[in-house]
């Protein structure tokens, strides 16, 4: 993305020679520069007063106001009785910053992000596959060249635009497309064969798939042997999900699954890539697993064109959770249980190894300790009150809370709950780095500065530091100093930033991790001879599939599933104050099949409340055939009366900690369908 113009004018032009979106850009992309200016922008400390209301305050009371209600809640209640929560839209410098911020100014174990939404359960079904997680271990300018491509539970057509030439390179050169999603996405639209799966039955899919190819001597048994392990015992737990039992479970047709199975069998080049649709869930993890078991038994993984990747969900969804802002991660993606990536780390930062707290809490356990445990919070980009699954409980958190101190551009749906409110520059007034799905690190540059009253989010912590009497460790003169205190943090980890540098970028070097050294050109594609395992072999997982813990039954008798449409993002914090978008997308809508809508009596364009274990929610109707009869989807980027995640279930996967946000049961709320058939027949 390249800028013009002024703040008061600024035009945004698509970057033709940027290798990875080749200068396109989504509508969100083309309108980002409406919100710079935007009437509803902070522009000043905010701070609740005795009657209630948030005022402006200058930024020496705001951020006196902040390190002083932490200091009380850690005399009183100890050091991890704050709670700090990032975003995974933060620069990697942000990223770096915020969790060592957690660590050493404030010395409190619990520190995560929303990521831990978003990537969690791909990235540790990476790890244990193949010894490290990032998106992509190729470039994606690859996926033209796949002669067949299964896509599980992603939407890119509508959640990442710019994506979708590769795939429509890939089907213009001859290539063949698989999608795997409930709804017949803008996506699945293009696809060759629509797997149209009951939600919460991937592995179940996956491990169908691979049972035909096994019964049909299609998979690969040179490779298995010669850079696996494990692939014993998960070709005896496959041989029980035979096409007729993994069709009752799925939904989807025996002939189907044989088509899709001979498709990958007989191909030269595949690739298996999957998104927030199986990974979104209490089995997220071992979903994730299963399909990373189809690949290596394809013997796909590592070879040109070819192999498995996640495709990543947020704006620096990859960096933002490499560099230690994650509850069980130091920067450079090591475990913070680790003596030797513990005392490196120390060495760095300056401290003893014993002040680095070890492992805390998730996001979402994180959030559910609020009042409890957790007396104090700091929010960094985190619009929680919104993307939070059983989202009503978590604001109702909030209210028992000593303080709470929110980051951000806008008074968002959590931000306006906050005791203090600290306006942050945004994407074009900051400098820093940021890295995409396929692992390249990306310059960012600041077109000018921010608004008079606005800081940065590197200037708020290092003076919210300095006040914490950590003043010496927070000291960087801009965002390059801090991402060169990165490099060498992330020396020798997994995430290997050490050889990349902001000189190195400026020059043009497309850059991707590890890149161990200055001489080094980085690493584009992953595993072409060995894995990031102690004995270079894949592992192989075998897993079962498990029901969600909530189906449909008497009481609430659909699945619900929920996911983004082209006009929003996220919590929709910024895009719902962006005109253009507001018009493409006023307001949240929930899909039913025609006979659902009819055995409710609901009519496109009405209103329709939808109701869970948890809460309530108001949506318009959409009546299409695109999805399943048994199945409700609902975009998630609204608050209040309209948000999707008042009715999410925060069950937990074990490993991940990944809310289960793409299946519950759901039911239409009694009355409403006859009171909207009374409206749209009046």
């Amino acid at each position: 993305m390249k800028l013009s113009g002024s703040r008061e004018g600024v035009t945004i032009h698509g970057d033709e020679s940027f290798a990875a979106n080749k200068g396109a850009l989504c509508i969100k992309g083309w309108t980002a520069a409406e919100v710079l200016n935007h009437p509803e922008r902070l522009l000043r400390p905010l701070k609740r007063n005795a009657r209630g209301a948030l005022v402006p305050v200058d930024w020496n009371e705001a951020l006196d106001a902040v390190a002083g209600a932490f200091i009380s809640a850690q005399a009183r209640y100890g050091s991890d009785a704050v709670g700090v929560l990032g975003g995974g839209s933060l620069t990697n410098e942000k990223a770096y910053l915020l969790g060592k911020f957690a660590r050493v100014a404030l010395r409190t174990a619990n520190v995560d992000y929303n990521g831990r939404f978003c990537m969690s359960s791909a990235a540790a079904a990476s790890i244990k596959a193949f010894g490290i997680d990032r998106g992509l271990p190729f470039p994606v300018a690859d996926i033209p060249q796949a002669e067949v491509i299964l896509l599980v539970g992603a939407n890119p057509a509508e959640t990442m635009p710019p994506l979708v030439q590769y795939f429509e390179a890939q089907r213009n050169s001859g290539g063949r497309l698989v999608v795997a999603d409930p709804r017949l996405s803008a996506t699945a639209q293009m696809a060759n064969v629509h797997l149209r799966l009951i939600p919460g039955t991937d592995a179940a899919l996956a491990n169908g798939l691979l049972h035909i190819l096994i019964r049909d001597g299609l998979i690969d048994e040179a490779y298995i042997r010669e850079r696996t392990e494990g692939f014993g015992a998960v070709k005896g737990v496959v041989a029980t999900y035979w096409p007729e039992r993994v069709e009752r479970i799925t939904g989807v047709p025996e002939a189907l699954l044989l088509r899709t199975a001979r498709m990958l069998g007989s191909s030269h080049t595949a690739m298996i890539l999957t998104a927030r649709g199986p990974e979104q869930q209490s089995q997220g993890v071992n979903n994730t697993l299963a399909f990373i078991n189809l690949a290596l038994a394809l013997g796909k993984v590592g070879r040109p064109s070819s192999g498995f990747g996640t495709i990543t969900g947020q704006g620096n969804g990859q960096g933002g959770r490499e560099h230690g802002q994650k509850a069980d991660q130091l920067p450079g993606y090591r475990k913070i249980d680790d003596p030797e990536a513990r005392q490196h780390i120390a060495r760095v930062w300056g401290v003893s190894e014993a002040e680095i707290p070890g492992p805390g809490k998730s996001a979402y356990e994180l959030m559910n300790a609020l009042g409890g445990e957790i007396r104090a919070l700091f929010s960094l980009g985190f619009n929680f009150a919104v993307s939070a699954p059983d989202a009503g409980r978590i604001i109702g958190r909030l209210s028992s809370l000593d303080f709470f101190c929110a980051t951000d551009f806008f008074l968002s749906e959590t931000a306006r709950l906050a005791d203090v409110v600290l306006p942050a520059a945004q994407w074009a007034e900051e400098d820093g780095t940021m890295t995409n799905l396929e692992g390249r690190v990306i310059r960012r540059r600041h077109a000018f500065a921010p608004p008079a009253g606005v800081r940065t989010d590197v200037e708020i912590i290092c003076a919210l530091a300095a006040r914490l009497g950590k003043r010496r460790f927070f000291t960087y003169a801009d965002a390059e100093q801090v991402f060169d205190e990165l490099r060498r943090a992330t020396k020798g980890g997994i995430a290997d930033y050490s050889g990349i540098s902001y000189a190195r970028l400026e020059a043009g070097e497309a850059l991707h991790w590890p890149c161990p050294g200055e001489s080094h050109p980085g690493t584009p594609r992953l595993f072409a001879e060995s894995f990031a395992t102690p004995n270079g072999r894949a592992r192989f997982h075998a897993v079962s599939h498990l029901a969600p813990v909530e189906e449909p039954d008497a009481e609430y008798p659909l699945y619900l599933t929920t996911g983004r449409v082209l006009a929003h993002y996220q919590s929709g914090a910024i895009t719902r104050r962006v005109e253009k978008l507001k018009e493409m997308a006023a307001d949240p809508q929930a899909e039913f099949h025609p006979n659902a809508a009819k055995r409710y009596g609901l009519a496109e364009g009405g209103d329709v409340t939808l109701v869970t274990r948890r809460g309530s929610a108001n949506f318009k109707v959409k009546v299409t055939s695109d999805i399943r009869e048994d199945t409700v989807f609902v975009p998630f980027h609204w608050g209040d009366h309209q948000s999707a995640n008042r009715l999410t279930s925060p069950a937990l996967d074990p490993t991940s900690r990944m809310p289960e946000f793409k299946v519950c049961a759901v039911k239409v709320q009694p009355g409403e369908g006859a009171r909207q058939e009374s409206r749209s027949n009046g």
